[in-house]
């Protein structure tokens, strides 16, 4: 949803003296920003030695992430769970298909410097791919494969709860809250550009809001959700096949239509989130049963009939959501969301609500899809 933060990053850091704080195999080479992630600025550490691991090292967002200690926490319980999940499993590569962090040299799983900067370190998956959008149906079968996986093996992660470690992140009341909010206030004289997209939320904002009743009604099992599952967040091999899940910042308490609302949203919309040309935006069905029946091979099972029924609404739901922060970020003068010009959160918002209506124009179809790759998982 944004800009690279490493790519424009001054040479504020001493990466050689951040390292030594870790206890990584063999000397430090180079360090150089690595990937295109936004929040944390990121770096490829190389070591000198052939034999020896590189690592990623990052410096922790502290302005998203208020309690480093809790994030850190969480990534550690949760890896250490994976890692003993998938030793049981013959052919498995630890090294591989979980994150390692290594650990500071004090023991602990990050690193402070002198200035208050929080760091943390990774064991370098080498030898992989990555992806922003999703190319065909058999990668989203792989993605959606993999992001169920990762639901299935923490669903006995013992006691006690992880961390929230954004607060209401995927709450829909919350947002509607703030983007009333900041309609209201009005702080940069905006809202009267918006009218259409201010009805289109007003129109919709009651039926969106089918999950806080189903949770409420207690129909909806808590589970440990990996919460943010857009493809560029599983690492695959040179053939295409799913390697392993990262980004575990907000792996926290949450439903399964978090992960499988925002997957499909961001993974089966071929046009970019801030497409000027609205009639290059539509969902692709194709990509849908694509994800859809990967992600219900992995939890075959494991779903309720009540969290299976409520997948493909999932995806309008969060297709609202996001559309629905993106023009909240406008109103208030984009204070959230990093953009390149001044209308950008607002035409991000309009893709996700055309998105939205695309979904809206096949959703037979999607819970058709679901409802027989349910069917198929069962038999």
């Amino acid at each position: 949803m944004a800009q690279n933060r490493a790519e424009n990053l001054p040479p504020l850091f001493d990466l050689r003296t951040v390292v030594a704080n870790f206890s990584i195999q063999g000397t430090f080479s180079n360090g150089r920003p690595f990937g295109s992630g936004h929040i944390h600025d990121t770096f490829l550490i190389q070591t000198g030695e052939k034999d020896c691991p590189d690592y990623i090292l990052q410096r922790i967002n502290q302005g998203i992430f208020l309690d480093v200690l809790q994030l850190m926490e969480n990534i550690v319980r949760v890896t250490k769970h994976l890692r003993a999940k998938l030793s049981t499993m013959p052919g498995s590569n630890l090294e591989r298909e979980v994150l390692t962090v290594v650990p500071a040299v004090d023991g602990r799983s990050f690193h402070q410097d002198e200035k208050g900067n929080y760091w943390r370190c990774y064991l370098f998956i080498d030898h992989h791919r990555s992806f922003d959008h999703v190319p065909n149906p058999e990668l989203a079968f792989e993605a959606g494969k993999h992001f169920g996986r990762f639901l299935n093996l923490l669903a006995d992660l013992p006691a006690p709860p992880l961390h929230e470690t954004i607060a209401g992140f995927h709450n829909l009341e919350i947002h509607l809250q703030r983007f009333f909010g900041n309609l209201q206030a009005d702080a940069c004289n905006r809202a009267g550009t918006v009218a259409t997209e201010i009805d289109f939320i007003r129109s919709r904002a009651d039926e969106m809001k089918r999950f806080q009743r189903l949770v409420q009604a207690g129909l909806l099992p808590l589970r440990v959700t990996h919460n943010d599952t857009k493809v560029d967040n599983v690492l695959f091999d040179r053939q295409g096949r799913g390697l392993c899940i990262i980004d575990l910042d907000t792996v926290m308490p949450g439903y399964v239509h978090y992960d499988f609302g925002d997957a499909v949203r961001s993974g089966c919309n071929l046009a970019r989130e801030d497409e000027s040309d609205l009639d290059q935006v539509n969902f692709d069905l194709a990509l849908f049963k694509g994800y859809a029946k990967g992600f219900l091979f992995s939890l075959c099972g494991c779903l309720s009939g009540e969290e299976t029924a409520h997948l493909a609404f999932s995806a309008k739901q969060f297709a609202f959501l996001v559309g629905l922060r993106f023009l909240s970020d406008y109103l208030a003068g984009d204070r959230y969301f990093r953009i390149t010009h001044p209308s950008q959160n607002l035409q991000r918002s309009r893709v996700q609500f055309r998105l939205l209506q695309s979904m809206e124009g096949q959703f037979a179809e999607m819970e058709d899809i679901i409802s027989s790759l349910s069917a198929k998982a069962r038999a």
